[in-house]
């Protein structure tokens, strides 16, 4: 098992560079051995995260790459490792005990449903939580790094969600870009970096090496042809930006780990826990909340105990939180609530998938959120 290390090498310590190069008061203290000199002093500061591009993934299929020259070194995402968390991490400088963002499925108490939590809506059809009158206030209170630091920020973003609820609430007062493709998202930062010479945070996000992992897992050679063309794409910023004083980070909100047909498991094969639950698992299929019925506790510890034993851990949710499994400094007030009585922590690479009705089960290669080295551990590149 391998966890975040929040004391000296998460990205929410790479946030703590960040932040305090740009004049602003990080929560996580920075990371070591690192010179943020360069940082300070650079008019552009460039944040390309790259979802899904796990270290171990770079070290195995990026032997000689560009990317992979300028490799500094290894950091620990976060707890669970996902999009939600992570994301939300390298946008914030919160762990999620601090953003309360615990992963893809939520459990939102003030609404009382199960819900989508970046797509804002609930699992059960697809009707968005904004289109109901619900702001986005009412469900998320962290505030952002863009309205803290001392610089014209930019937040560049896939243009399917550069309206969403989400990136709204998370870009604050950041000028949001989108764009469609890969040379779209090039020419995004290039052009923001060109713009003036005031000093600037250009926070950019990239998506489609994730989906692809999830639809064919690492091995896949489409994965392998994307990630050559992201190298490729990358390193043009560095040649068209010769004679500008910038200084481009990137780095990743989790890797990936493969699983098979024989790894996965369905909630709909063992009636005798899904009785014992209020709710359908949420979080994510690596790292399961379990909503523990007060009468049938016993039922539920004998089956997981007795049944699944080879396959996951069984801890209770209040000891991750003393254990500091989801961060260091302050507990948001939601975070109780969306993290469950009880939370499995898959062994191997095991997943476990659950339902809401009419709710579609997706059938993935690749899998995050869990403690594995391939899910873990992502890059800190540095041009």
């Amino acid at each position: 098992m391998y966890l975040p290390d929040y004391e000296k090498n998460s990205i929410a310590n790479l946030m703590g560079n960040i932040l305090a190069s740009m004049g602003a008061k990080p929560i996580y203290k920075p990371l070591e051995n690192f010179d943020n000199s360069a940082l300070s002093n650079s008019k552009n500061i460039v944040l390309i995260v790259i979802d899904g591009l796990g270290y171990e993934y770079l070290q195995t299929y990026g032997k000689n790459t560009f990317l992979e020259k300028h490799l500094m070194r290894k950091l620990t995402s976060v707890f669970p490792s996902t999009t939600a968390s992570a994301i939300t991490t390298l946008q914030t400088g919160l762990a999620t005990l601090e953003h309360a963002m615990t992963g893809w499925f939520v459990y939102l108490k003030e609404l009382g449903t199960a819900s989508v939590i970046l797509p804002f809506k609930p699992r059960y059809g697809d009707y968005s939580f904004g289109k109901m009158n619900i702001k986005s206030e009412d469900i998320f209170n962290f505030k952002n790094i863009f309205d803290k630091i001392n610089r014209k920020s930019f937040h560049i973003i896939p243009r399917f969600i550069l309206n969403s609820e989400f990136s709204t609430y998370v870009g604050g007062k950041a000028e949001r870009l989108g764009y469609k493709t890969l040379q779209g998202f090039i020419n995004q930062i290039n052009k923001v970096i060109k713009i003036d010479n005031e000093p600037k945070f250009i926070y950019a996000y990239w998506s489609k090496f994730d989906t692809l992992s999830h639809e064919n897992g690492t091995k896949n050679k489409k994965v392998y042809k994307h990630f050559l063309e992201i190298d490729a794409a990358i390193s043009s910023i560095k040649k068209s930006q010769k004679k500008n004083d910038t200084t481009i980070l990137i780095t990743s909100d989790h890797g990936f780990l493969d699983t098979e047909k024989s790894k996965t498991l369905y909630m709909k094969d063992h009636p005798k826990l899904s009785e014992t639950l209020v709710l359908p698992l949420c979080g994510e299929p690596r790292v399961p909340y379990c909503y523990v019925k007060p009468s049938k506790e016993n039922q539920f510890l004998n089956y997981i105990n007795e049944k699944l034993k080879n396959v996951c851990d069984l801890y209770k949710s209040e000891k991750l939180i003393e254990k500091n499994f989801f961060g260091l400094h302050y507990e948001n007030p939601k975070l109780r609530d969306r993290i469950g009585d009880y939370i499995l922590i898959m062994k191997d690479n095991y997943v476990f998938k659950d339902a809401v009705t009419s709710e579609e089960i997706h059938s993935f290669i690749g899998y995050h959120g869990g403690t594995s080295k391939q899910e873990m551990f992502v890059p800190l590149i540095q041009i």
